[in-house]
């Protein structure tokens, strides 16, 4: 049985998450891969820290020890765009697979990361840097025929989170904010969330995936939720309208125009029913028309989903694609 070695960068909430789900579901992924998947190495700020991990596993804060390994991917799960970026750089000129969580520097390194493991002949995985355990990113490369025209989400939990407080609950701003915070929705500083640079770094790496390139970011419009009260939710309840911060991107004439806002919705719009943490984004097509998808945009577990759906993804390509690998296993089976 073949064994598959994986590094975790970061041992938060996401990869604690992602540590856990490959535990448990140990028999899951060997049905799918036919492979043992082994966590043999973990990056951390602290390494003396104490954690519940076996003594196999190396525990270190640093990537040189890490890459000195028998590691075959990586899964990086590090806040923030350095020190990811030049660590997911060593891993792939090292011949690692890599997969990744990290939508700001994937919003500004992607291009270069795909390119570059391009050179080495090793894969990326994205899907868990847009929107939690929702499959966009699989889902957009999968669209061969139909030409993207139009994407229009909502891309941050805890933005969508206030807002449908607000408007269920009647709570001022501040006081969902800290009904997020509470709950572990928000962060201890939610800037990001709440003037929208989340959704917009989501939505640059989208555009990548369904257009090949991204607006020049000086010309995106992006505006937060910051300002929005309850009088302002009243009114639109009033007027039978709903607030949800909105991301879109689309293709006028070759030009591509993006914003990140709250916009009205009718009842009738496919996002606004969406409530609480959930993200949900519409995808508009010439041939097929408007497709929705719909679930958890943040958490440890649907994260966690989005990375090892990637990792099940690129060991089975890794294993069609390698000969030596089919002779191996055709060997077993004819001494078998």
């Amino acid at each position: 049985m073949a064994t598959i070695k994986i590094a975790l960068l970061g041992f938060g909430t996401v990869g604690r998450g992602v540590y856990e789900v490959i535990q448990s579901h140990q028999n899951t992924l060997y049905e799918q891969t036919d492979s043992h998947i082994e966590v043999s190495a973990v990056l951390v700020q602290h390494p003396n820290q104490q954690r519940e991990l076996p003594e196999h596993i190396l525990v270190t804060d640093s990537i040189e020890d890490i890459l000195k390994t028998d590691i075959h991917i990586v899964i990086e799960a590090i806040v923030g765009e350095n020190p990811a970026y030049p660590y997911l750089k060593q891993a792939i000129e090292k011949g690692c697979h890599v997969i990744t969580a990290n939508k700001a520097m994937f919003a500004n390194h992607g291009d270069e990361l795909n390119q570059l493991a391009t050179e080495h002949g090793v894969k990326v995985g994205y899907e868990a840097t847009t929107a939690g355990g929702i499959p966009i990113i699989r889902t957009l490369q999968q669209l061969r025929v139909n030409q993207v025209q139009r994407i229009e989400g909502i891309l941050n939990g805890t933005s969508n989170y206030i807002l449908s407080k607000m408007a269920d609950e009647q709570l001022e701003f501040d006081d969902a904010l800290a009904q997020a915070k509470e709950l572990g929705y928000a962060e201890a500083d939610p800037a990001n969330d709440i003037e929208g640079l989340d959704a917009f770094y989501k939505l640059m790496i989208l555009s990548d995936t369904a257009f090949s390139s991204q607006p020049d970011w000086s010309d995106v419009m992006i505006n937060g939720i910051k300002g929005i009260t309850l009088d302002h939710i009243k009114e639109t309840i009033s007027s039978g309208k709903v607030i949800k911060h909105v991301a879109t991107i689309q293709n006028e004439d070759g030009a591509l125009r993006a914003s990140v806002q709250p916009m009205l919705l009718s009842p009738d719009h496919p996002l606004a029913s969406i409530k609480g943490v959930d993200n949900a984004i519409t995808i508009d097509t010439d041939l097929l028309g408007k497709v929705t998808l719909q679930g958890p945009g943040a958490g440890r577990y649907p994260t966690a989903s989005a990375l090892l759906e990637d990792l099940v993804s690129v060991v089975k390509e890794e294993v069609q694609t390698s000969v030596p690998y089919r002779l191996q296993k055709h060997l077993q089976i004819v001494k078998g």
